[in-house]
């Protein structure tokens, strides 16, 4: 398994195999033919795995500890490098104050150093040398993944929590997520947003931003997306949100496997310099594969201001590729989903803990 510090032990391929087992039973529990010892077995020896990643990496979970206008806060944060760089939920800290961060015996004040509203999370920063856990790869989660959480529930030590992927959301309740969002099947509770996602060898694959029906499955923001936002604040200080001034709507019929149509460009906007035309199909934005307006707030959520990408469009009986360079996004251009999912659910479903006096 993974160790703090980065450094990577050896991965037992019936470690893999016992999770693909256990995600089967959950999935087609009470309709496949286990026997009752087969199903214990299995959940032993995946348990085994769960302390393996908790021993290894329960050093780098961080409670994090704040204020608002309505009392204290508490929730869960991360140590994502050996400098005291932390990953956390914008619930937790991204618009209060005094916050403090707390892992083994310390308690050091820590410095926000970014809070993004359309990730629904929030980087904070200590000086200290600290342990870390080293980032996996949330491209490769699928549905049915094994993964676990190591948080604070309830104001309690850190506690490890474990379950599979449920799906890859794009959204919920006809709006659309700023990008898409690991639905894991684990019952988080209270204080455990900002957890980090782990997968099977103890990588972190997202980070805790919301709960789903009332606390029986999280939400987590890919790690891919969240290193989008700190890469735009290593480069410019800030988030710096891709805009490249096209309108799109999806049409009735599919061609190359996409029914997104551009409907129109901004005058002088990237895409008009880049030379997209009205009725240009959209079929790939950066490698991203387009098949219709739900694939495009995750593809645009990448985009880098200043950084040339790639996208391809069928026009005319071929597909064509073309270059655009985003810029700088307008508040007033911007429209269509822009919230993290903690502001697309009921606010009573939050997994941040207010400490009552």
């Amino acid at each position: 398994m993974a160790m703090i510090g980065g450094t990577t032990g050896n991965r037992l391929v019936s470690g893999r195999a016992r999770w693909a087992l256990f995600s089967s039973i959950v999935l087609i529990a009470g309709f496949a033919d286990w026997t009752r010892a087969q199903a214990e077995e299995t959940f032993s020896a995946v348990a085994k795995d769960v302390q393996a990643i908790f021993e290894n990496n329960k050093d780098a979970i961080v409670k994090i500890e704040s204020e608002d206008g309505l009392g204290e806060l508490m929730g869960t944060g991360f140590f994502v490098s050996p400098t005291g760089m932390i990953y956390t939920s914008y619930h937790v800290a991204g618009e209060s104050t005094d916050i403090v961060a707390e892992f083994g015996d310390k308690r050091y004040p820590a410095r926000r150093l970014v809070a993004d509203i359309r990730s629904g999370i929030a980087i904070l920063k200590i000086e200290a040398v600290t342990p870390w856990i080293p980032l996996g790869n949330s491209d490769e989660i699928v549905t049915a993944s094994g993964v676990a959480i190591l948080g604070f529930p309830l104001d309690q030590s850190v506690t490890p929590n474990y379950g599979v992927v449920g799906g890859l959301d794009q959204g919920r309740e006809n709006r659309y997520f700023a990008t898409t969002l690991i639905r894991a099947n684990i019952a988080a509770q209270r204080g455990e947003e900002g957890a980090p996602l782990l997968d099977l060898n103890g990588h972190v694959v997202g980070i805790v931003v919301g709960s789903v029906d009332d606390r029986t499955a999280c939400y987590a923001l890919p790690i891919k997306a969240a290193e989008k936002v700190r890469s735009d604040y290593n480069r410019f200080g800030e988030i710096r949100q891709g805009w490249v001034g096209v309108t799109a709507v999806d049409n009735e019929q599919t061609e190359h496997e996409s029914k997104l149509v551009i409907r129109g460009i901004d005058e002088n906007s990237p895409a008009h310099i880049a030379g997209l035309q009205t009725g240009d199909i959209l079929l790939s934005i950066g490698g991203m594969k387009i098949h219709s307006t739900s694939d495009l707030p995750n593809a645009c959520f990448f985009l880098t201001v200043d950084q040339k990408i790639p996208v391809t469009i069928f026009r005319a009986g071929q597909e064509v590729q073309v270059d655009v360079v985003p810029t700088q996004a307008q508040s007033a251009t911007v429209t269509g989903a822009a919230y993290a999912p903690g502001y697309l659910i009921n606010s009573d479903s939050s997994l941040r803990l207010r400490i009552e006096n």
